[in-house]
């Protein structure tokens, strides 16, 4: 049975927070946006097939940069702003509205069909760190694989995820389909810690009572 949230010994590795959203709205917007200028992503060694990203937010002083700093910086800040493809989806809007933490960098991030990740870590991005990575599905497959320190991460289009990208993490996707995920970055404060927790403990209550 697969679980809606993992432990390692020390750290989480993964939880699906309360919210489900409507997929089908986020899908109209993704369909708009699929045009726009996707970028591929930069670390080209740790992927194979096509993987792309659409920034949508992104550090203030590179709002009117090239999107490749947009969406590929490094360095971090506490000034951001939302970009022009965000204002045009009010649906991912609206999720990021809902949030009550500091919220960074968001994107879409594109994995074609028979396409891959490579394992690997995102050092100092996780709970443990203060910092948070959210992922929402908005276009799907049960054929991905989304793998977490070992364990298959079991996400469907419309749940939100935290994903502890400090520990080792790949994809696979083996669908005919492109997979696109909303990824979030965020600061984490008490209230999103809470809901964080949340995920972990109700999982908890499902797998003890067989659901």
């Amino acid at each position: 049975m697969e679980s809606n949230h993992s432990d390692t010994k020390d750290n989480l590795l993964f939880a699906k927070l309360a919210w489900r959203f409507e997929p089908g709205a986020l899908q109209l917007e993704l369909e708009r946006l699929q045009t726009d200028n996707w970028l591929p992503h930069v670390n080209r060694a740790n992927y194979g097939g096509s993987w792309e990203v659409l920034p949508l937010r992104c550090l203030a002083e590179h709002a009117q940069a090239h999107p490749i700093l947009q969406g590929f910086a490094i360095e971090t800040g506490d000034a951001w702003c939302n970009l022009p493809a965000l204002t045009q989806a009010p649906a991912m809007l609206g999720i990021l509205e809902r949030l009550q933490c500091p919220v960074g960098a968001v994107r879409l991030m594109r994995l074609q069909a028979a396409a891959h990740i490579k394992p690997h870590r995102d050092r100092g991005l996780s709970l443990e760190y203060g910092e948070a990575r959210l992922h929402l599905p908005i276009t799907t497959d049960p054929k991905v694989e989304f793998v977490v320190g070992g364990r298959r991460v079991p996400m469907l289009a419309g749940e939100l995820w935290y994903i502890n990208a400090d520990a080792e993490h790949s994809v696979n996707n083996k669908s005919p389909q492109d997979r696109v995920n909303l990824v979030i970055d965020c600061r984490v404060n008490d209230w999103l810690r809470e809901h964080i927790q949340d995920g972990r403990g109700q999982m908890a209550i499902s797998t003890q009572a067989g659901v």
